[in-house]
């Protein structure tokens, strides 16, 4: 068994190291924590990951079809090694939106929700931060009671969340709602998508400073939220096993 990178990955940890060298200010604060980044830091990040969304290396390990490389598990130990040598900035896109609502719309989403959403992630536009945890539902989180009642071709959502990790600065949510009120509690809850979550009416996004006065995590309040149920991903009340 030959545990060495072939040319052709060398060739591509070249690529990748000199547009990192060029993209990459020498004094920038790296990948450090969304919460401790300032404003203009966080713009930087937005910027860096449109660069990396024009070359097709937000999401390498995805399939072509989806806006990725196909990349082999040997080119995505490049991308990543070299993205953690030289302390590679993100806004969340590559965290929230690669590694976790991506996949998930790839397996369990509808093709007219990969079409809309799954652009948006590969070319840097979307921010997505995941509302799961509540006040009394963090480790047993099928506890959740954020409840979504159904009206005619919406979802009605009222509720809270709390430790939104970078909902401040995301644009877009995957949520999980209760939708069946009488149904065991694994079996009665959704999984919602909510659009420009800034912008959407009745919903309020207030941040949670922690002892060294850095904000990375958020309470989400939802009052008459209104969603439009073509944003449920897989079948209602079978959204904790999407999520």
């Amino acid at each position: 068994m030959e545990l060495r990178f072939s040319e052709k990955e060398n060739k591509l940890r070249a690529e990748v190291r000199d547009f990192l060298r060029t993209a990459l200010p020498k004094d920038s604060d790296g990948g450090g924590q969304l919460g401790s980044r300032t404003d203009e830091a966080f713009e930087e990040a937005k910027k860096f990951n449109t660069e990396l969304g024009k070359r097709g290396w937000i999401a390498p390990a995805w399939p072509k079809e989806y806006g990725g490389l196909g990349a082999s598990i040997y080119e995505q130990m490049v991308f990543n090694e070299e993205f953690g040598y030289h302390g590679a900035p993100d806004t969340g896109t590559r965290g929230f939106g690669v590694g976790m609502i991506g996949p998930t719309l790839i397996i369990h989403g509808n093709e007219e929700q990969k079409k809309r959403y799954l652009p948006r992630i590969t070319s840097g536009e979307d921010i997505w931060c995941q509302g799961y945890s509540e006040p009394g539902a963090g480790s047993d989180l099928a506890s959740l009671q954020t409840r979504a009642v159904r009206d005619g071709d919406d979802f009605i959502i009222n509720g809270q969340k709390i430790w939104t990790s970078g909902g401040h600065r995301s644009n877009q949510m995957f949520c999980l709602v209760r939708s069946d009120q009488e149904a065991p509690k694994h079996r009665g809850i959704s999984f919602l998508l909510i659009d420009d979550i800034k912008n959407q009416q009745g919903l309020t996004i207030r941040p949670l400073v922690n002892m060294a006065n850095r904000h990375h995590f958020n309470e989400v309040f939802f009052e008459d939220v209104r969603v439009p149920a073509a944003n449920l991903v897989g079948e209602e009340n079978r959204g904790w096993y999407v999520g």
